[in-house]
């Protein structure tokens, strides 16, 4: 399959209270870091692969997106996103969705038809930290960082969106607990 020209950015710039410890530096798979096994997975379906986060705190070369604004959000990571790389449209991960396949993503991307935003939904529950979001949502965005409105969900309401639906068991485990996180290790060594 053709790499896909629009960047990508994995989201690794949380606090990780639910998990206790920075869950982007954990171990996982193969690999020294969650974030590390993300870029390389992301780095084979796209051209580019940023990462965003508030600080450089990685052990491995990746381009950098540091957060222009002190508060921790993944709508700061948006606003941040954009105005850094200047593109069209990107495609977002978070770090903690490392079982989102290739096949997913592409769904994604080539269901975008000028949408502010395709995002997608699993089993009715949206997943705004996995989708495309276009440079139009830009305005909005930064209205509602202004206004102290940092809920992915509120922007997503109010921009034109487009959920895609999915029923996946596992696709969409996000490792925000200690327990997940020892589940998905199960997973990817199994």
């Amino acid at each position: 399959m053709k790499k896909h020209t629009i960047p990508a950015v994995i989201f690794a710039g949380g606090k990780s209270s639910r998990m206790g410890k920075d869950k982007a530096l954990l171990p996982f798979g193969n690999e020294t870091t969650l974030a590390v096994y993300q870029y390389h997975r992301l780095a084979s379906l796209f051209e580019t692969v940023y990462l965003s986060t508030k600080e450089e705190k990685f052990i491995f070369e990746a381009p950098l997106i540091k957060d222009r604004y002190e508060t921790y959000s993944p709508l700061v990571g948006i606003v941040t996103a954009f105005e850094t790389l200047g593109t069209d449209a990107l495609f977002i991960l978070s770090v903690d969705a490392p079982f989102v396949d290739a096949d997913i993503i592409h769904i994604l991307i080539t269901s975008w038809n000028g949408e502010d935003a395709v995002i997608a939904r699993n089993f009715g529950e949206v997943q705004p930290l996995c989708g495309l979001y276009s440079q139009t949502i830009l305005p909005l965005a930064k209205q509602e960082m202004e206004k102290g409105n940092h809920k992915l969900k509120m922007l997503l309401d109010e921009a034109k969106t487009r959920y895609i639906d999915f029923e996946e068991e596992k696709a969409f485990l996000n490792l925000n607990h200690p327990h997940e996180y020892e589940e998905a290790k199960k997973i990817i060594s199994s």
